[in-house]
């Protein structure tokens, strides 16, 4: 028969594994809800902008994303019309993609 403080201890632990593993699947960007879009920043930054800036030839970056699914780095730039052009760099900052989102304002 198992006494009342060993009792107290087996439940201690299993809910500090529990704790444990939904810790991991957040940082780990598992979980359903998960936010783990992480924003470019520094330097990094500083050479993102210049290179999708020069690649797209116009507008301003308006959201930067680090392990984006596409690539290393995504730098999104709104045009003046309100397009948006994601612009997908590696990590070495060479652009490998590019797609535009076109307004369509029916």
């Amino acid at each position: 028969m198992m006494t009342r403080n060993r009792r107290v201890a087996i439940a201690a632990a299993a809910l500090m594994v529990v704790g444990t593993g939904a810790g991991v699947s957040i940082a780990a960007g598992t979980g359903d809800d998960a936010e783990t879009d992480v924003g470019i920043t520094g330097q990094e930054l500083d050479r993102a902008t210049e290179v999708a800036l020069g690649y797209v030839g116009e507008g301003r970056v308006t959201e930067t994303e680090v392990g984006d699914e596409e690539s290393y780095y995504e730098v999104e730039v709104t045009l003046e019309d309100g397009t948006q052009v994601d612009v997908q760099l590696d990590a070495s900052f060479n652009v490998v993609s590019s797609d535009a989102d076109i307004r369509d304002d029916d």
